[in-house]
């Protein structure tokens, strides 16, 4: 009797962790574990939270669907994700990668706070995708290099090459072209307005996120290129008058005759 109790309890267990594992596995999030690509270069301190846990990462270090990738003060870290799309953080930034699909291309990613620089791969399906959610709004990408940041309540983005459409969270949307940036405040249902992303940001939108990969010195936009010849052409301006000026009192001292003295007057005065 004791023996057939205990093989009752042993049954009885053995059911209730059946009728559990369903429950824990649909809790997890969708994809978690599947392989999304790998940190090609970081300069620490990087980390990837990842099922509740904190792994230091390193060159060469996996990174799955839905992990987190975190990096602290004046650290950088480089995603190469399996599709061959790149992403740069820059320092004091928290991204996810929701899901990176590289066969069906469909990659989601969230960034939390801080600031990311993306070589998106050319999307070819047409039913492609490749986000970047912030609290504040989304931006879609088909194949470009852009900047993305997000703090105190504020998302801009800056585009370098290709095409983003960023959104609010209302569904208004922009497109944003080379050389343009917008920006979305959190809470804010005005549509986004486009202007001509400052030299002063195309710059600080590389050296941010820069880790000595190839990333950071892509060719700068039509943009930069005007900004950085009108500050070419006026210090060009500026200096033609310190060359010209001492040449035509050179040319005029050279080419006006030296006084003569005419013999109807005791004063001498000059013929020009």
């Amino acid at each position: 009797m004791k023996t057939r109790r205990s093989w009752h309890l042993a049954w009885t267990l053995f059911l209730s962790c059946l009728l559990a594992l369903p429950t824990e596995m649909s809790a997890a999030p969708q994809g978690a574990g599947q392989r999304a690509g790998e940190v090609s270069r970081v300069i620490p301190a990087v980390s990837i939270g990842r099922g509740g846990q904190t792994l230091n990462a390193s060159a060469k270090s996996q990174v799955d669907w839905q992990d987190q990738i975190n990096t602290q003060a004046n650290a950088r870290a480089r995603v190469l994700l399996d599709d061959g799309s790149v992403l740069n953080v820059g320092a004091d930034s928290s991204m996810r990668v929701v899901k990176h699909d590289a066969a069906a291309q469909q990659t989601e990613l969230e960034l939390t706070y801080g600031k990311l620089r993306s070589q998106a791969q050319k999307l070819s399906r047409p039913d492609g995708k490749f986000e970047v959610r912030t609290p504040a709004g989304v931006a879609g990408v088909v194949g470009t290099d852009f900047y993305l940041e997000y703090s105190n309540e504020l998302m801009h983005v800056i585009v370098f090459e290709g095409f983003v459409r960023v959104c609010n969270l209302v569904g208004d949307c922009v497109l944003v072209k080379p050389g343009q940036m917008t920006s979305v405040r959190h809470g804010d249902n005005s549509p986004p307005t486009l202007v001509q992303a400052p030299l002063s940001m195309l710059t600080s939108a590389t050296t941010d996120t820069w880790n000595g990969g190839s990333l950071a010195v892509a060719a700068p936009p039509v943009a930069a290129h005007s900004a950085l010849s009108t500050v070419f052409l006026i210090g060009a301006l500026a200096a033609i008058p310190a060359v010209l000026v001492p040449v035509l009192v050179t040319r005029n001292q050279s080419t006006t005759p030296a006084c003569q003295s005419q013999p109807g007057g005791p004063q001498a005065h000059c013929v020009k």
